[in-house]
Formats: C-alpha cells, sequence, structure tokens
C-alpha cells in the first residue's frame, strides 16, 4: 500500500495561517516526502467553499496546482506529484497538457495527471463560462483524455490533430515531450458509475474520496475492475487509488488527544462540539497505528493501490505536522 497526502492549499486548510503562505505549503510538502509519502497533492479550484462541509460560507482563495506542483517538483525528490483533480471544461486541454508536460520535465517524471468533469460551479462563473449539464461535462472529459494522451504523445516533429465534437486541435507541436511515454499516468477522478465506467475505458486509474465505508466502496471497486479488463487492463494496468479523512494515533489516548485538537482548530461548523471519536471514524480511516494498518489491510484487499490521505477536517487541509508520523508507521 503506498500512501499520499492532499497538501494545504487554501486559506482554510491550516490552523492559524491566513492567508496560506508558500512557505507553510512547502514545509509540508517536503515534510511529508521526508518522513516517507509516496505522492504529494493539489485541487483545481479558482476559489474554494466549504459550506457545503458545515463552515463558513464565501470562496477561499488559494493556490493554483499546476505552477505550484511546477515549485514543488524542484522542491521535492521521490514523491509523484499530482492533480486532484483538475476541471476539464475549465481548463483547455491542449493548453493544460503543455503546461503538465513542463512539471513532468522538471520533476524528472513524477507526475500524475488526474482530470474530473468539473463539479464546482463558481469556478465556470468566475471564468466567465456556463456550467455544462452532467451529460455534456462527461463527454468533454472524455475528449479531453484524447487530447492530453495526444500531446503528451507526440513524436517531436509530427503534429497532433484532433476533430472532437467539443474539443479541437490543428498541428499541435508539444516540444518537449514530457519524460513518461507515451504519457504519464491519466486518473479520472469522481464517485459515479458512468465516471468509473469512462475512466476503465480510456484511462489508467480511478480515484475517490473523501468519505467510503469498505462496505460502500466494494461493489464500486469490483464494477471498476470489471470494466477495465473489459478493456483487457489487469490491475497493473488500472489503478485504484482512494482518498480518505485519515488521523491516527500511537495509541488509543494519543489518538484522543489528536481528535480533540482536530475538533479545536477545524474550521468553523466543519466538526460539531458533540461529533464523538466513534462517530468520526465512519467512512474515515481513524485509529491507532494498529488498528488503521489493519484498515489498509482491508482497502488493499478491495484493490486499492494508494490512500491519499487528508488530515484535516476538509479536503486539502491539516492540523499539525506531527500527526505525520503515525500515518507512515500505520503504511509501514
Amino acid at each position: 500500500m503506498h500512501v499520499g497526502l492532499a497538501l494545504p492549499q487554501y486559506d482554510f486548510s491550516v490552523p492559524g495561517v491566513d492567508p496560506l503562505d508558500w512557505d507553510t505549503l512547502v514545509h509540508w510538502a517536503t515534510a511529508a516526502e521526508a518522513k516517507g509519502f509516496d505522492s504529494l497533492w493539489l485541487s483545481d479550484h479558482i476559489g474554494w467553499s466549504i459550506d457545503k462541509y458545515g463552515g463558513p460560507p464565501g470562496l477561499f482563495p488559494g493556490f493554483d496546482p499546476i505552477p505550484t506542483l511546477a515549485a514543488l517538483a524542484r522542491r521535492t525528490t521521490t514523491a509523484r506529484l499530482g492533480t486532484l483533480v483538475l476541471a476539464t471544461p475549465v481548463r483547455p486541454p491542449t493548453v493544460a497538457a503543455k503546461a503538465l508536460t513542463g512539471i513532468d520535465l522538471v520533476s524528472q517524471g513524477r507526475l500524475t495527471v488526474g482530470l474530473g468533469a468539473g463539479w464546482f460551479e463558481p469556478d465556470y462563473d468566475q471564468t466567465g463560462q456556463v456550467m455544462p449539464p452532467p451529460k455534456e461535462r462527461l463527454a468533454r472529459l472524455a475528449e479531453a483524455v484524447d487530447v492530453m494522451r495526444g500531446c503528451f504523445a507526440i513524436a517531436p516533429d509530427t503534429p497532433f490533430d484532433y476533430d472532437g465534437r467539443f474539443l479541437r486541435a490543428d498541428g499541435l507541436r508539444n516540444k518537449p515531450a514530457p519524460v513518461q511515454q507515451p504519457s504519464p499516468p491519466i486518473w479520472l477522478g469522481g464517485r459515479g458509475p458512468k465516471l468509473v465506467e469512462l475512466a476503465a475505458a480510456k484511462a489508467d486509474g480511478w480515484n475517490t474520496c473523501w468519505q467510503w465505508t469498505p462496505e460502500d466502496y466494494a461493489p464500486r471497486a469490483a464494477h471498476a475492475r470489471q470494466a477495465a479488463a473489459q478493456h483487457g487492463k489487469g490491475p497493473d494496468d488500472f489503478t485504484l487509488s482512494l482518498g480518505l479523512y485519515t488521523l491516527v494515533g500511537e495509541d488509543q489516548k494519543d489518538l484522543e488527544r489528536r481528535f480533540e485538537r482536530l475538533k479545536a482548530t477545524a474550521p468553523s461548523g466543519t466538526i460539531s462540539p458533540t461529533t464523538t471519536l466513534a462517530d468520526y471514524r465512519l467512512g474515515r480511516l481513524v485509529g491507532t497505528i494498529a488498528e488503521v494498518r489493519q484498515q489498509l489491510q482491508r482497502w488493499a484487499d478491495l484493490g486499492v493501490a494508494l490512500v491519499i490521505a487528508c488530515l484535516g477536517a476538509v479536503p486539502f487541509s491539516v492540523t499539525d505536522p506531527d500527526d505525520l508520523d503515525p500515518v507512515v508507521a500505520a503504511v509501514s
């Protein structure tokens, strides 16, 4: 089992740090890599709201994933760098592929490209676009995968052409090419069955997050593996990854201490004062090192190869750097 970290990215992400500064983000990235995390992940929003999680209203600014990962490629050496996930209707895939190629080059082949259909309507509003209906967003995502693969795999002197329903490329030359050939791994992120089937058909992996029980996830994972097999892909060709809220203690007393700290420092409204540790366990990776080790084995038995840990109460947030150590201990 591999473990990744959802990095703090927004002004709500780190207790007591508002606005989020670059040095804090870098500290979390380099500390996670040094302690043994295999990968580092950023989301893709112009500004993000956490009111759906019970937090205060309004959009919180954050770091754009593409230049941020490019910069982190120079501050890290081993961890893979990924997007969880790029909103493809908002970003022209040809332009995004060019930028992502730069990350793969600077990182010497450590990029994983996570793509999504784009679910957050304010991203469209802020960029002067109209959010397409779900069926169209999924169709656009399918074309985006085709376009990005074509851009990534381009031969040095061979232009790439594409004429789809929504996307076009005319004589595109993506030079220099990425290190990983014919393409960096492309994963699709989402929950729905149609998204899973699209990932199995066109992508190298599927991610979903941030709350799942093994009982709810098992049939979806089986569906993903079956769909991938229909396209000639085995477990080595199609990666299942799972993002989970994560809290690990060295023992029960330490776990309870960390939970109380999480409650005290989480963005207002995201954890009710009456929430117990037993409540918080549901659908999350929570427990002592020994308990979480058992939980990870159960996820591995379901085919999950990578768990992306979110150490805060809302996505892409954290609590304290000392939460990193017990997570790594549970994986090792």
